[in-house]
């Protein structure tokens, strides 16, 4: 692949968030100043193309959904077009993952069964943890089976926040409260 990889960052209330582009394409995504930070993640054929901060409204397509997610309009970034490297299994979990609306939750072992893979919910946690555009492939919306948090690469009171701020706020998250998780399950469980 050719061309540039445009970078950008953006201050959020759940913390800096860095964008990296490239072909009118979310490559990555992650909760860090540093978009060079992603860059050992992101699919081989990108990994040596060179990282050029965006200018004025290079980014406006991506940007603008990403700023409105985090003043309140929660599907803003469902339809940005992502590329990330992955098999079939964990390309359909993302997939899934993008289907979750905001304000509702999936377990792993929900997210694994609707995937096709019932005795795998150790593979949908890792598909979360291999995720690399969050939030616009929204692997926070994935918990344990007994509601509470699970993990998250950029951190739990980043999750956290994400989740509170689309309204799951109820879960329950640390308690072992798995019927209060329930309360915000995805339509199709």
């Amino acid at each position: 692949m050719t061309g540039p990889i445009l970078t950008t960052v953006l201050a959020t209330p759940a913390g800096e968030l860095s964008l990296l582009a490239h072909a009118d394409t979310l490559v990555a995504a992650g909760f860090t100043g540093d978009p060079a930070s992603l860059r050992a993640r992101m699919e081989p054929a990108l990994r040596g193309a060179p990282l050029v901060p965006a200018r004025g409204g290079d980014l406006a397509w991506l940007v603008k959904p990403m700023l409105d997610y985090f003043a309140g309009d929660l599907t803003a970034p469902d339809g940005l077009p992502v590329r990330q490297p992955g098999g079939p299994g964990r390309q359909r979990m993302w997939q899934l993952m993008r289907a979750v609306p905001a304000g509702c939750t999936l377990t792993y072992t929900e997210l694994a069964a609707l995937a096709g893979q019932p005795q795998a919910p150790r593979a949908a946690g890792a598909a979360c943890a291999a995720n690399l555009i969050a939030p616009a492939i929204p692997c926070h919306r994935i918990l344990r089976s007994d509601g509470s948090l699970g993990g998250y690469y950029y951190g739990l009171p980043v999750k956290e926040w994400l989740l509170a701020h689309e309204g799951a706020a109820a879960a329950g998250w640390g308690t072992g409260d798995g019927q209060a998780a329930a309360q915000r399950k995805h339509p199709l469980i």
